[in-house]
């Protein structure tokens, strides 16, 4: 808990060059810092002075080739597209718009790319600093959209001095409930902050946040918000989802995923795959109730039939079965498909 925070702008700051000292430069410009304050560094900054610029051309059609060009090297996966707008994995592990390539407050005949590593940026400054004698803690920011929210926001890309997360996990609040999975990303919350005195057009590449407190070792680094895959519940974008999918489907298993025998399925997940291939089964096609949960009434199996016995026929039914069962798993529903008198028959298990 603290008083109370305050944000300075760091104006003064001149144009960064490739090799430039940025210490120097924002130490020269804001001589009155003192031990304990965090900077919030625009990552743009910290990528000039590290050369991370690429040269294009002026404008016309070869500009954006040289832009798409660069876009490709710096993704290492492409999450989403939409008309102009592409969202891509860094090789970082970040996912945002167009990898964070820039091309604002830079000169028409270069790109700005993110820095490398935005951690060990944010090290080697606050090393820097110590080496002034200054006790401070870093912060590289970049601008991010958010999933389901209009609008941008400052978020840290790298850090140094500084704790990542405020965690409150095992604390209890004072109704006396033990919270469980409150974890504050602090180095977002300031790097939001910071940008409120920086803005995009005042050229002030640099905020200074003071009554934090005395700054950690190194600490995790930005890189501890970064979300695993495996707990990641939207690591897909539209098209991998889509893919994703249509590769489950093409390998759906057979009766050894009908775990639960005789559990209940729901009735509305069974009417919601019978609508879906409704309109997509061959014609003659019959799919009935073959049997039903004792109790609850739920379908326990379904029968497929179709006319005829050629060899046709049998690629009609047995296309049919697929995008039934495919029809059912997306609602959760396994099935194993038997053969049945005419036809095939799915028994069903709840999920």
């Amino acid at each position: 808990m603290t008083d109370g925070l305050e944000i300075r702008p760091v104006r003064g700051i001149g144009d960064i060059t490739a090799g430039d000292d940025l210490a120097s430069q924002i130490a020269d410009a804001a001589p009155w810092l003192a031990d304990g304050d965090v900077l919030v560094v625009t990552s743009k900054i910290v990528s000039k002075a590290e050369g991370r610029l690429v040269e294009v051309p002026a404008d016309g059609p070869e500009r954006e080739e040289a832009r798409a060009a660069a876009l490709v090297s710096e993704t290492a996966r492409v999450v989403a597209q939409r008309g102009p707008t592409t969202i891509v994995q860094t090789h970082h592990g970040f996912v945002m718009a167009a990898a964070g390539i820039d091309a604002s407050n830079v000169d028409k005949t270069h790109l700005v790319l993110l820095p490398v590593d935005p951690d060990e940026s944010a090290r080697k400054l606050r090393a820097d600093f110590k080496a002034r004698g200054l006790g401070v803690s870093v912060i590289v920011s970049d601008t991010m959209g958010r999933t389901w929210r209009n609008g941008l926001t400052d978020v840290a890309l790298g850090a140094a001095g500084i704790e990542p997360f405020r965690d409150h996990r095992g604390e209890t609040d004072p109704y006396g409930n033990e919270l469980q999975i409150t974890q504050m990303a602090i180095i977002d919350e300031l790097a939001a902050a910071g940008e409120l005195v920086k803005g995009k057009c005042d050229q002030v590449p640099v905020a200074v946040v003071r009554g934090l407190g005395t700054p950690s070792s190194d600490g995790a680094g930005a890189v501890a918000l970064l979300r695993d895959a495996e707990s990641d519940m939207f690591s897909l974008g539209t098209a991998e989802a889509r893919a994703a999918g249509l590769r489950d489907a093409a390998v759906l298993p057979d009766g050894s995923q009908l775990a639960l025998p005789g559990t209940a399925v729901d009735p509305a997940a069974v009417s919601r795959a019978l609508s879906t291939v409704a309109e997509l089964l061959a014609h003659g096609t019959e799919v009935t109730p073959a049997e039903v949960f004792p109790g609850n009434g739920a379908t326990a199996a379904l029968h497929v039939a179709c006319p005829g016995n050629s060899p046709a026929a049998f690629m009609r039914l047995g296309a049919d079965v697929h995008r039934l069962r495919v029809a059912l798993a997306a609602e959760g529903i396994p099935s194993v498909p038997l053969p049945h008198d005419d036809g095939v028959r799915l028994d069903l298990s709840g999920s």
